[in-house]
């Protein structure tokens, strides 16, 4: 079992009944987890003094509801990382604190290898991942469908002052990215990807997990060198 205790700026620090308490750096949070299928008592007086508490819908989403101020955005920091973060659309902060564990593995593969190692990252989000991989000096090729999201994960190269490193944004439908880079004979050492259950495209394309992920990591599999070092 691979596990982190590397976290000072995040925190779980209970949760019940579907719901997770949760420091952020300064912040306490309240947000629904679905997996959090326990009721025991909320003892902890921060549930009851938490910043925001994510309120979901009866009818489906929700929004947040902030009972004391908070910054619109703010920084947390995992080890020589640093993240910018903010309570967006659906519960989330723009960063998977338990990804950590995936970041620390990569980096350690990476910094074995005895080689210049080229990493695409796939639905790459926030750049979490990117970012670990930059800070092992691994050339990264960032691929998400979301401009924003892609934007955001370029402000957290230049907050964990790696911009200046080897990295390419792209803007585009993962798939269709796969297939060119195919065409093109690319190859990478370490592919990454942690693709949504559900999501689409810049140009309206859909993806659904259950229907595209065996297949695309077969496609994938055509970009990997014969002595490549990781799928994760």
């Amino acid at each position: 079992m691979r596990y982190t205790k590397d976290w000072k700026d995040y925190e779980l620090i209970d949760c019940s009944d579907g719901e997770r308490l949760e420091r952020w750096g300064d912040i306490i949070l309240v947000r629904p987890d679905p997996q959090v299928i326990w009721k025991t008592p909320k003892t902890n007086p921060l549930w009851k003094k938490a910043n925001a508490y994510y309120s979901r819908s009866k009818t489906g989403g929700g929004h947040w509801e902030v009972r004391s101020k908070m910054p619109d955005f703010w920084s947390i920091n995992y080890g020589d990382l640093k993240f910018n973060i903010k309570t967006m659309g659906f519960k989330h902060t723009g960063l998977f604190p338990e990804q950590a564990v995936n970041w620390d593995y990569t980096r350690e593969i990476i910094r074995n290898a005895g080689r210049p190692v080229k990493v695409l990252n796939l639905f790459a989000y926030t750049g979490g991942a990117t970012i670990a991989c930059l800070a092992e000096n691994a050339h990264v090729v960032h691929v998400d469908a979301s401009k924003g999201m892609t934007a955001w994960a370029k402000e957290n190269a230049v907050t964990s002052e790696l911009s200046d490193r080897s990295v390419r944004w792209i803007v585009d439908d993962c798939i269709k990215f796969v297939q060119r880079e195919i065409r093109r004979g690319n190859k990478y050492d370490i592919i990454i990807m942690d693709p949504p259950s559900y999501g689409r495209g810049p140009g309206g394309e859909v993806w659904k997990l259950e229907n595209e992920v065996y297949d695309f990591v077969d496609l994938c599999s055509q970009l990997l060198y014969e002595d490549s070092l990781m799928v994760l």
